[in-house]
């Protein structure tokens, strides 16, 4: 599509952070934003401050992420961009009312389910789809799909590198399953940013991103933001590559080497849809 014409712009986790940040500058770009948020207050004050969409869903059940999808589906007939962006460190190992580790169903069954039920229209728009992914994918990560919930090896940093490695699998096979049908995907480290990341967890991250002198030598949301904006804004092909993971707003020269397991990709999509029960093909 033109470059320069109003994009329809999903962003969830945009209540706060790098996606309040992004839903602000794109918002100012013209473009129409759709604020999805856990929070109904900060998601509203959000939507007001950039004139968009609110909407609000927790990803701790699947049913809400359905009802969102349903809402989205209904108010908007294209979307042009959906960006994953809600997710993080959580807290000690624990269950949804779905029956799945906290941080994976957050972090990558939600978004995985989001995009699944959106599927026909994100292809007849020629959609692109972000995640937020981290580095924390190449530094404590390791997948094993026959246990998605770390019943076996759980530690909270493992779950969390491992869905953000989730994420950048889930953007490859985007890429390859959809691309010569218009769509595309990226999956980026937005870099430490001064956020409330870590807050609901007892991670040593927690004392950084809390402290004040976190808040001082951490980046900006909006520089944070801004790989998500860049990609939001223009077409792969154009100013980014369908299918990469990017850190520092290049295409990423190291990667946990699971990243690059394209039969690791493919299984990890079949036993994402059985857990939430939707066929994406």
């Amino acid at each position: 599509m033109d470059t320069n014409s109003p994009r329809t712009i999903v962003i969830t986790g945009a209540s706060d952070g790098i996606g309040a940040a992004a839903a602000r500058l794109l918002s100012a770009a013209g473009h129409r934003i759709a604020v999805v948020g856990r929070s109904p207050e900060k998601t509203a004050r959000v939507a007001r401050d950039v004139g968009g969409d609110h909407f609000v869903a927790d990803f701790t059940s699947l049913a809400d992420v359905r009802r969102l999808a349903g809402e989205l589906d209904d108010a908007y007939p294209r979307i042009d961009v959906l960006a994953n962006n809600a997710g993080g460190i959580l807290g000690d190992r624990s269950k949804t009312v779905d029956g799945h580790e906290r941080t994976l169903q957050v972090n990558h069954l939600a978004p995985f389910l989001l995009t699944g039920l959106l599927l026909d229209k994100l292809l007849t728009s020629r959609a692109s789809v972000i995640q937020t992914s981290s580095v924390g994918a190449r530094l404590f990560g390791h997948l094993d799909v026959d246990d998605l919930d770390h019943d076996r090896d759980f530690t909270a940093h493992r779950a969390y590198g491992t869905a953000k490695l989730e994420n950048i699998l889930f953007t490859t096979e985007l890429h390859r399953r959809f691309h010569d049908q218009g769509l595309s995907s990226a999956a980026f480290h937005p870099g430490g940013v001064a956020t409330n990341f870590g807050a609901e967890s007892t991670s040593f991250f927690r004392p950084l991103y809390q402290s004040r002198i976190g808040k001082m030598v951490l980046a900006t949301p909006e520089k944070g933001a801004a790989q998500l904006v860049r990609f939001a804004r223009t077409d792969s092909g154009t100013g980014w590559q369908s299918g990469a993971y990017y850190e520092g707003g290049r295409v990423a020269r190291r990667v946990h080497p699971q990243a690059r397991d394209a039969d690791l990709a493919r299984r990890l999509w079949d036993r994402s849809a059985e857990l939430v029960g939707v066929d994406v093909r």
